[in-house]
């Protein structure tokens, strides 16, 4: 705990600053309560997710990976999370691109788009790719299932509605960076006779690659995090829809709570992992920019 009360060391400021900042007391106040809510609804529930996947010793927690239904629901989160990620990171750096770079009518349109899966409900989006894909019901339903194509309760349908949750990542780390950077370096490119894919893969992209990996780590973690749109379209089928987070709701559901935390605890490590690639990556940023 010292160690991070130390990053928040109050230097002292200078003078002319001093008139427009509160008393000492308040901004230790303040560090206070921040501290306390990350110790209470951050620090503690990992430390329980860890204990309580321990908890039976290390026998039962490896014996949890055995399982034939938990391997399954880890190879569907990463296959779903390796074939989304790159789909929703070509759209972003297009989708970045094109806004930035680029006057045409509808950009205010296609910037609100991007937004869209920020402001619906996961639930909601999977329910719209039920009404699309279901069956004999749904309006693209009836030419998929003439065709032998399987889309609601298998892995197209989780795929398309992790895909509609984690498309705006990307695209919003790069649209601000590049608008920062401008037109400047492009339209010298150009002058030298380069043409617009070599200007995009050695002036645009080298100037936003920091930024593109942090989207990507982003993407990555909502993929395999993702809960709400896979329960309405995957059916939750052990052994065959069921993805991580489904999977543990099932087992915690089932009393099985060492299993589900144990499960808890590998999604638990990826988002530290997750974060840790972040904090990288933007000290990186940092000294690039510097």
């Amino acid at each position: 705990m010292a160690s991070i009360i130390s990053r928040f060391r109050l230097d002292p400021l200078p003078k002319q600053q001093s008139a427009i900042n509160e008393a000492r007391w308040v901004r230790y106040l303040l560090i206070g309560i921040s501290l306390s809510f990350l110790l209470l609804f951050l620090l503690i529930p990992l430390v329980s997710v860890f204990y309580e996947a321990l908890r039976q010793g290390a026998s039962v927690f490896l014996a949890t990976f055995g399982d034939p239904d938990a391997q399954a629901a880890i190879r569907l989160t990463l296959t779903v999370a390796l074939i989304c990620v790159p789909v929703t990171t070509l759209f972003g750096v297009a989708a970045a691109w094109t806004i930035t770079k680029f006057s045409f009518r509808g950009k205010s349109l296609l910037t609100t788009l991007i937004d869209l899966p920020f402001a619906v409900s996961p639930v909601i989006a999977g329910l719209i790719f039920i009404l699309i894909f279901s069956g004999t019901h749904g309006w693209l339903g009836p030419w998929f299932e003439d065709r032998g194509i399987r889309i609601i309760f298998a892995l197209p349908g989780i795929t398309l509605a992790t895909m509609f949750i984690t498309l705006p990542f990307v695209a919003r780390e790069l649209i601000p960076i590049m608008q920062a950077q401008g037109k400047d370096e492009e339209y010298a490119a150009l002058t030298l006779g380069a043409n617009g894919w070599r200007t995009f893969f050695r002036v645009t992209l080298p100037n936003v690659k920091w930024g593109l990996f942090y989207g990507l780590i982003l993407c990555n973690a909502r993929a395999m995090g993702e809960f709400g749109a896979v329960a309405v379209v995957s059916g939750n089928i052990k052994g065959l829809t069921s993805t991580m987070p489904l999977y543990i709701e099932t087992l915690y559901f089932e009393y099985q709570t060492v299993p589900a935390f144990a499960l808890s605890s590998l999604l638990t490590l990826l988002a530290l992992l997750t974060l840790i690639l972040k904090n990288i990556i933007e000290w990186k940023g940092s000294r690039a920019r510097s």
